[in-house]
């Protein structure tokens, strides 16, 4: 809860106006029985007219004063409530982009897309009841019982027993329905999932005709919110008529004990009238007070969710006193090891040693799961080191500022990611400020120029969400291009090219070695064409480094290269994972 409090910053004010006319529309509601009575017994039994008119006077501006509360607590608690809304939201969204990729890990992309909508929206609407009927349920119920007190202490009795009774009944309730809905947000989960994953890969679902197989995997998901849902509602159908039934006997025996009392003289026609008003409005209050706490209820699990995320801590930090600048692409590893739990005893890489000079073109192949990707992951620091240490430049990339880093280290990563805008405003992810020239040089080098001066509306071409309206290889040229932008001092492509073909491949290491011979480049490929030229290669196998040499080198010396070699020249599948296998 005080992770939530934390960002009603900015709406602290109307948080607190809320309440207050929330509590100025109780006061003239619960005068108006007190004015009611008043025109009964001094009014119309005794025949005055003018008070009548005088107390009716009275009942109309209160109703237009508790009118006028009601409509600006509604008001501003809404704004209270879409603030803090807000707020989480920005908090979240801004803690995500620190997360370093094993705290992303730990929650899924569908899970993070529900916190951010459906439990925020959980707590907005949860946040808005409390203001609005966290205050004016309970100072209307007991202001209301005070009341009946005054009038008549033996009635007013039946109020208690009656409270007691629903409040029994609501703490048996409660918990199990709370325990319900912590299970129904995490089939919201497996939804949310299930539709992200679906929409991405519409193109391949349709390709295999795989729709009912999506629909079924749909249709389960859903199922298991609506059974959870169901049960929820099933239990809560209860309290209505619960309370309906305890209203009824109240006035039932409100009514036959308030006969008795007029009849002996101890009660007047008004203050009955008034006290069946107070019944309803307790009883009424109480069923606020319900929803309330259902609504806290149900953003409980909420809540904890939400503060699962602004709590985490980005495992890996920016050092005090960084270093800025880069001063060349000079990479060593020292010793590495790494896992990606951090009380493993188990290793992805092992023993890592590299000395790599800056301006140095390597080639990194391995088969499936050999962890190529993981190490040069290290370079750029998304993961931190388990032991020892990866140097870039002289200076341990834990001693960098993460944002000059990653600048200098450009990662064109497996998965190549463009985002809705035009081919120019891709590009400029890489440069923010980069001109149309040096757009268009990167594109070159890239070997992107060519499809792009084919295109109708050419760099100003729109590219739609996920970059679905180019093909594969096109998204990793224009990929390739925006990493070029960043003119950075190590380049990494984690299998870049393996979408293009051998003649364009070999065109962008042609352009990688004339116009960037000072920028350390680092390929991995399937292909061994791919790395053929690089001026050394690195064999992974099983997390560690099992050869290292240049291909004339490799071929003499490494079984796993050569093998691999000879199947992808001489008519075999080239897979290194078969090798590896044989």
């Amino acid at each position: 809860m005080k992770t939530i409090a934390k960002e009603v910053k900015g709406y602290v004010l109307v948080s607190i106006l809320t309440p207050l006319f929330m509590l100025l529309e109780v006061a003239m509601e619960l005068e108006l029985p007190n004015l009611m009575a008043i025109i009964i017994d001094d009014g119309v039994n005794a025949g005055n007219m003018s008070v009548i008119l005088r107390t009716g006077a009275f009942m109309i501006l209160a109703a237009l004063v508790g009118l006028f509360a009601g409509i600006a607590g509604g008001k501003l608690g809404a704004i209270a409530a879409a603030g803090l809304a807000k707020n989480l939201r920005a908090k979240m969204f801004r803690k995500i982009q620190d997360f370093s990729f094993s705290n992303i890990d730990k929650f899924s992309s569908s899970s993070l897309i529900t916190r951010l909508t459906t439990d925020v929206t959980n707590v907005q609407n949860a946040y808005m009841m409390l203001l609005r009927m966290g205050m004016r349920a309970p100072a209307s119920m007991v202001v209301a019982m005070v009341m009946s007190f005054i009038v008549n202490p033996k009635i007013a009795m039946i109020y208690v027993y009656a409270v007691i009774f629903l409040v029994v009944v609501m703490l048996i309730i409660m918990p199990i329905v709370g325990k319900m809905f912590k299970k129904g947000f995490k089939q919201y989960d497996a939804l949310n999932e299930s539709v992200q994953e679906n929409v991405s890969a519409i193109r391949v679902v349709k390709a295999y005709v795989r729709e009912d197989y999506a629909k079924k995997k749909f249709t389960d998901a859903s199922g298991g919110i609506y059974k959870i849902f169901i049960k929820i509602e099933n239990i809560l159908a209860l309290l209505m008529p619960i309370m309906m039934a305890t209203v009824y006997a109240c006035i039932l025996l409100i009514s036959w004990n308030g006969a008795k009392f007029i009849v002996a003289g101890n009660l007047t026609t008004g203050e009955l009238m008034q006290l069946l008003t107070y019944c309803m409005s307790i009883l009424m209050s109480l069923m606020m007070l319900t929803m309330v706490f259902m609504m806290i209820m149900m953003s409980t699990a909420s809540i904890t969710r939400i503060s699962e995320v602004i709590n985490e801590e980005p495992s890996i930090h920016n050092p005090q006193n960084p270093v800025m600048e880069i001063p060349n692409g000079e990479i060593v590893f020292d010793h590495v090891n790494f896992s990606y739990k951090k009380d493993s005893s188990e290793y992805v890489l092992e023993d890592i040693n590299l000395n790599i000079k800056s301006g140095e073109t390597i080639g990194v192949l391995g088969g499936t799961g050999s962890s190529k990707t993981t190490l040069i992951n290290l370079i750029s620091r998304l993961y931190d080191v388990s032991t020892g240490s990866v140097r870039v430049g002289g200076h341990d990339v834990r001693e960098y500022d993460l944002e000059a880093l990653r600048d200098s280290v450009s990662v064109v990563l497996q998965q190549n990611v463009l985002f809705t805008g035009t081919i120019y405003e891709n590009l400029r992810w890489g440069d923010e400020n980069a001109t149309d020239e040096e757009c268009q040089r990167a594109a070159k080098m890239a070997c992107a120029d060519e499809f792009i001066d084919r295109l109708p509306e050419g760099y100003n071409t729109k590219i739609t969400q996920g970059g679905t309206n180019v093909s594969g290889g096109q998204r990793q040229r224009l990929c390739i291009a925006r990493a070029l932008l960043k003119k950075p001092a190590v380049l990494i492509l984690d299998d870049s090219t393996s979408a293009v073909d051998t003649t364009t491949d070999a065109k962008i290491r042609k352009a990688f070695r004339e116009e960037i011979p000072g920028t350390t480049k680092l390929i991995i490929a399937q292909r061994i064409s791919s790395v053929q030229d690089a001026d050394r290669i690195i064999v992974m196998e099983e997390g560690r480094i099992n050869g290292i040499g240049t291909h004339e080198e490799l071929l003499a010396n490494n079984e796993i290269y050569r093998d691999v070699y000879q199947s992808q020249t001489g008519g075999g599948t080239g897979d290194f994972d078969e090798k590896e296998e044989a």
